[in-house]
């Protein structure tokens, strides 16, 4: 009932000469299933008959898995919680459209289908796609498949005393807080050289060019402190990335990378360039750059709204991201009424990250409950 209305979701992937590509799908599905303990795991194309999202059920927790290729967190949160209002009005009760629940009688807009970055591609030049070298985290890899959480739960006006007292806002602090924690992770492991510790931060742009598109449209910022300029406070830290945000985070250079995106799409030789050198390309560029020039990723949500009839029947919402390629952490936070999620997601044994980041929380008076699906040894 819910994915007729949202066509950008019920589609395919297909491998053609020179791309791979989305097409309509309208087999049967996707089914709902009993949920896992390790989620998130790679999408096989072919399997789930081909759809590209997967839907879990655990007692009264709905999951939803997206492809990133479909969707950014924006789009998917439209989705989940139109699908949540859908499955609650089947119940019986009245929930109204509006605050990101869609009305699924409507035919979808051309504005939620729109390639919103060459819509607003405009600065005459683009961002360089490489940050530099950072410090890499270092674990015992877990077997394929395995994905570590370690979720905190924080109360919102605890945290946010805390972020005023420093006068910083609640997404910088845990920036600073996770930058804090790798910085300490980096100083454990007494190395010969140290190496920047960055945050590969993705940001939505709608905030800054009005789109309704259901697509993904992000920029990544790199949020970082450099050791070997000398030891930070804890103060100094939460100034830098204070200034960062808001030095980076503007249309002007947020329109710059924008371009950057656009210009791979539109770039002719690369769109006569055979699939399968663009395959190794990709992947290559992926291993030996792209990883490499952050330590850890974090996405920050933000606070989420819905309509106040579904307020009674909602308790929180948790935020993962995928598998990373490699053994690093990555961390996603997102917030509803007064509880603040805060999730790691490793494929990795070691908690050094975890640990040194919910220490600091909790040194600075915040309290805070840990939840995980890793199996405690006893």
């Amino acid at each position: 009932m819910t994915l007729c209305r949202f066509p950008t979701f019920q589609v395919a992937i297909r491998k053609g000469l020179f791309w791979r590509y989305l097409e309509p799908n309208h087999r049967p599905g996707p089914y709902v299933q009993p949920d896992i303990g390790n989620p998130c795991m790679p999408m096989h194309f072919k399997a789930n008959n081909r759809y590209l999202i997967r839907i879990y059920y655990y007692e009264k927790r709905i999951s939803l898995e997206v492809f990133h290729s479909l969707s950014d967190g924006t789009g998917a949160l439209y989705f989940l919680k139109t699908m949540t209002a859908v499955y609650l009005r089947l119940l019986g009760h009245e929930i109204p459209n509006g605050e990101g629940v869609l009305d699924i009688t409507e035919t979808p807009k051309p504005e939620e289908l729109e390639d919103a970055y060459l819509r607003y591609a405009s600065s005459k030049i683009g961002r360089p796609r490489s940050q530099g070298n950072a410090y890499r985290v270092r674990g015992t890899k877990e077997p394929f498949y395995t994905l570590n959480i370690i979720c905190g739960v924080i109360p919102v006006d605890k945290i946010r005393v805390v972020s005023k007292g420093y006068g910083v806002t609640i997404t910088e602090y845990l920036n600073a807080v996770l930058l804090y924690a790798l910085l300490q992770k980096q100083k454990s492991e007494r190395p010969f050289h140290e190496r920047p510790v960055t945050l590969a931060m993705p940001v939505n742009l709608r905030s800054f060019f009005p789109s309704e598109t259901l697509r993904n449209f992000i920029s990544m910022v790199y949020p970082s402190i450099d050791p070997r300029m000398g030891d930070y406070t804890f103060e100094e830290i939460l100034q830098h990335v204070h200034n960062y945000m808001r030095y980076y985070i503007n249309p002007k250079f947020l329109n710059a990378d924008i371009v950057t995106n656009a210009s791979v799409q539109q770039n002719p030789f690369i769109r006569i360039v055979p699939l399968f050198l663009k395959d190794f390309t990709v992947r290559r560029f992926y291993t030996h750059v792209q990883d490499g020039q952050s330590s850890a990723g974090l996405t920050n949500v933000g606070l989420i709204k819905l309509p106040k009839e579904m307020g009674p029947f909602v308790e929180r919402f948790d935020v993962l991201m995928g598998q990373p390629f490699s053994a690093r952490t990555n961390c996603a936070i997102v917030s509803y009424q007064n509880i603040l999620t805060v999730n790691f997601t490793s494929s990795i044994k070691e908690t050094d990250i975890e640990r040194y980041f919910f220490r600091k929380l909790v040194q600075d008076g915040i309290p805070v409950k840990i939840e995980t699906n890793r199996k405690m040894e006893e």
